[in-house]
């Protein structure tokens, strides 16, 4: 196993954050364009299990799919699909707000999700994300995460049966991210690796 490549069927919990502690979402259809990209680029080769896009960074916790799933331009390139996104969203701020090179930081970091109970917690914390970071005061309000797609009945991308199934349900996905969120300092403490 090599830590650098992306592997088929596994969960990885994806992130980064603007160069320079700068924004990468300058504005509201920043969001909607990144989240179109995802579903373009990402979606094709993961199943997308959350995310949350803040001004200045991004989390997004997915399982690439097993390789027979995968179209078959990417199954020895699995990075490629990744590296179309950031570019693509790259090239297109950048062109928006004459600005010029990197807009992340560096390379996206990854971190692989070894089990069900690490994948929980991970899909808690990157929805408490607008609280810990004071961008809302109120995590389910929060409208760039995936948070509110859990409780609606509109289609979504989100690979929502596994998620809620891995919770108990849709009442214990709320009372679980309710209880986090009472407990947060607790919570933080305990996942710090989780940050950038």
């Amino acid at each position: 196993m090599n830590k650098d490549v992306l592997e088929a069927g596994v969960i990885y919990h994806f992130y980064n954050r603007g160069n320079n502690h700068e924004n990468i979402f300058i504005e509201e259809r920043n969001y909607d364009y990144f989240l179109k990209l995802i579903k373009k680029y990402v979606v094709p080769i993961s199943e997308v299990y959350a995310y949350c896009l803040l001004k200045n960074h991004f989390h997004i916790a997915l399982r690439i799919k097993e390789k027979e799933e995968i179209p078959t331009q990417y199954q020895e390139k699995i990075h490629l699909p990744f590296s179309n996104l950031f570019n693509t969203y790259t090239k297109s701020v950048n062109k928006a707000y004459q600005r010029t090179g990197s807009l992340f930081q560096e390379h996206p970091k990854r971190n692989r999700v070894e089990n069900e109970d690490y994948l929980r917690q991970l899909i808690v914390y990157i929805h408490l994300n607008p609280l810990k970071h004071k961008f809302s005061d109120r995590f389910f309000n929060y409208k760039h995460s995936s948070y509110q797609s859990y409780l609606s009945k509109k289609e979504t991308n989100l690979d929502k049966e596994y998620i809620l199934g891995l919770f108990g349900g849709k009442e214990n996905f709320i009372a679980f991210h309710n209880e986090s969120q009472i407990k947060y300092e607790g919570l933080i403490d305990q996942i710090d690796k989780f940050d950038l």
